[in-house]
Formats: structure tokens, sequence, C-alpha cells
């Protein structure tokens, strides 16, 4: 039986939020309530009514054109969230996507696997034969080390570059004076970079785009540094929730970890249950009513801000039969944990390749592998948009041969 919702996006909630999402799902599925920042928004939580309206043009992505002009306060913020793909609608959108999507190809992504493979195994390497460690902080730099070397960041700037960009993504932060210093402080690096690259360009995604042109078109400056906060976003944040969520789930179903340790070929079909069951984005970014709409019955106001809620949507047992439960011998449904229609996420080869790759090497490392701590003690990232644990300690120890 479904239960009363908690908060939505308070504690309990982020801790655990598919009960809410299944009330809400049955009761009220076009959910109103209050933004932190007073204004109203709705939350849509059934998969079909997700699924239409992500692909559904009467909702808008144009941060600048519906937001009151103090929602995003400074001009360092509005440029690396407002000028990126994600934030745009047709045809700025269309002509963003189709220069990115020259630097960012399927044979491009497939082409790193020997280097990712090789870059998870010298971070299993660092950790030892057992031990304990907090596998966000060791193996959770797989994504981040990938990310770099692809826009070509030089290895002395890494930690500099991690700690803006990882303020740059907490929603938390949003708009304090913290988040505009370190929003500002990497616009400027990925401004110079973008200047260092266009003299001497190298054998990197960042270079690529630089002279990414479609019949003499190119992406500026500006473009190319929300751009890169994009691919920071994306590159990192929701591939490190991927790859904690997924042993997380693993080692809570000890069933299915034992099936997958027995038949390591099921290892996509895990990634994609996991993505289905618990997927990095808990909602879709915002979007806009460009007119007065109705979602499931309910009425929108032109302007309404709307949240697609893809984490509800997975478990939607109308669309996936006893979509509560964690099976990875499911067959690969259509979920919709990277979006759907123009807007689906343009690095989600990226992050099955990552994900894939960091759970294979650490279960054929590792014959014992456990939570180091109760479920109930994790810590969850905060927030509307992202899901995923914000630490995850695990014991480990190679079996004797």
């Amino acid at each position: 039986m479904s239960v009363q919702p908690k908060e939505l996006f308070g504690p309990e909630f982020i801790r655990d939020p598919y009960p809410t999402y299944a009330w809400l799902r049955e009761h009220d599925p076009v959910h109103r309530f209050l933004l932190p920042q007073g204004m109203p928004a709705w939350l849509v939580s059934r998969h079909d009514d997700v699924r239409a309206w992500l692909a559904d043009p009467r909702l808008a992505k144009d941060l600048e054109r519906f937001l009151p002009p103090d929602a995003l306060p400074g001009d360092h913020v509005r440029d690396v969230l407002t000028k990126n793909m994600l934030a745009s609608d047709p045809p700025r959108h269309t002509r963003l996507r189709r220069l990115a999507s020259k630097a960012f190809t399927a044979r491009r992504v497939q082409s790193l696997r020997p280097h990712i493979t090789s870059l998870a195994d010298e971070l299993l390497d660092g950790m030892g034969d057992e031990g304990t460690t907090d596998l966000i902080d060791t193996l959770g730099l797989l994504p981040i080390t990938v990310i770099y070397e692809l826009l070509g960041v030089p290895r002395r700037d890494w930690e500099a570059f991690r700690a803006w960009s990882v303020l740059g993504s907490d929603e938390q932060s949003t708009g304090s004076e913290d988040f505009e210093t370190s929003t500002k402080s990497l616009k400027e690096y990925t401004q110079a970079l973008i200047a260092d690259k266009r003299v001497t360009p190298g054998e990197d995604l960042l270079s690529d785009l630089i002279v990414a042109r479609d019949e003499g078109d190119a992406l500026s400056d500006d473009e190319l540094v929300a751009m890169v906060f994009l691919l920071l976003l994306g590159g990192q944040e929701t591939s490190i929730s991927l790859i904690g969520a997924t042993v997380y789930h693993l080692l809570g179903h000890p069933e299915q970890l034992a099936l997958l340790r027995a038949e390591p070929e099921r290892l996509p079909s895990a990634i994609e249950e996991v993505l289905r069951f618990d997927g990095p984005a808990m909602n879709a970014s915002m979007r806009f009513a460009v007119e007065d709409i109705e979602i499931g019955g309910v009425p929108i106001p032109a302007g309404g801000i709307v949240f697609l809620g893809l984490g509800s949507a997975g478990h939607d047992s109308a669309h996936v039969p006893d979509g509560d439960s964690f099976d990875i011998r499911r067959s690969a449904s259509k979920h919709l944990a990277f979006g759907h229609g123009v807007h689906t996420c343009i690095g989600s080869a990226l992050a099955r390749l990552e994900g894939e790759i960091a759970i294979g090497r650490l279960l054929a490392r590792y014959g014992e592998l456990s939570l180091a701590v109760h479920p109930d003690d994790l810590k969850w990232r905060p927030g509307m948009h992202f899901r995923g644990p914000a630490e995850l300690p695990v014991s480990y120890r190679v079996e004797p041969r």
C-alpha cells in the first residue's frame, strides 16, 4: 500500500523518494508544490505523462525567457547556466547540439574503452587487496579523470578545476556567494583554456569543439564555456552517481550480485536496471509552459514551472511490471533515465561505458565486497535533480586463489 507523501525534497524524501512517488502516481500525478523561492511548480510522476511531455514543445527550457531577472544573479552564473544546450530550445538548441555532436560521436566514445579500463585498473590498484574505502572518492575518480582528459584540462589544474565544478553542480549552493565565486573562477579558467587551444589545439574534445563547423557556423567563446560547464555536470556527477548506485543496490540485493558474478554477461542489463530503478537524474531540469496547458487534466498556466519525474517514471508499474523491485534479469525497458526527445542526454553512451567498466573491474577483482555502514546511515545527494549516494563506504577483499 502506498503511503502519504513525505515533504518533497526533505531529508526523508532524499533518502528514499519512491514511496512518495508511488503515492503521487496513484493520488496526485500532477502535483502542485512551492519551490524554496516561493514560486509554484508542478511535478509530473506517471511514466506516460513524463515521456510525452519530455518531447512536447509546449514545455520550453530557456531560463532567460521565463525566470525573473533576479533568479540567476551575476553575469557569470547567467552565462554558464543559460547558454548551454540544456537551457535552450530549438532552433538554438538544434544548432548547439549539431555542433557538439560532431565532436562527441559513438565511435569516439567506444574508442575510449581500453583507456577507461586501464584507468579503472589503476584506481583499483591504489585500493590494494583489502580494506575499507569510500567508493565515491576512489572509484568515483574514474569519470572525473575521463572528462578532464577529454576536455584537455592539464593535470596540474585538476584539483582546482574539481573544486570549482563541484560547487557549480551543488543545487544547495546555487545563488550563494561561494557559488558565484566558483562559477566566475571556472568561467575565467575555461576562457583562458579556450584561448590557449585556439593557438595550440590538442587531441581533445575541447579542441574539437573549437574547430567544429557546420556550414560556416561555429560555437562562440561564451557557448564553449557553457558547453564545458554542461559536460562537467553530465560527465562527472551523473556517472559518479550511477557507479555508486549500482554498487549500493547490488550489495543490497545479494542474490542479484551473486547472479551477476556467475553471469557477468548480464552487466549491461544490470546497468540499465539501475538506471531505471534509481538513476542519477531524479527529475529532468525545469521546463516552462509556453502557453496554458493541461497535463493529466490539471491546468498549468503559461509560464508555469514543470518538473518531469524521471525517477518516478521508472517505478511506474503501469509501464514496468513490479516496478518497485530491482531485478537485473529484467529485459531492457525503454526507461527515461537519460531523457527523451531532442534533449536526450548527449553523453549517455559514455556514462553507460564508464558504469560497465567500473563495476565490471570492481567485481572481477574483489570477491568479497560489502557495505561498511548501515544503509540508513548513508548520506544521499540533496536537491531536486540529482540522485545518488553522496558517500559509499565499502569493505573489500581479494579472494585468495
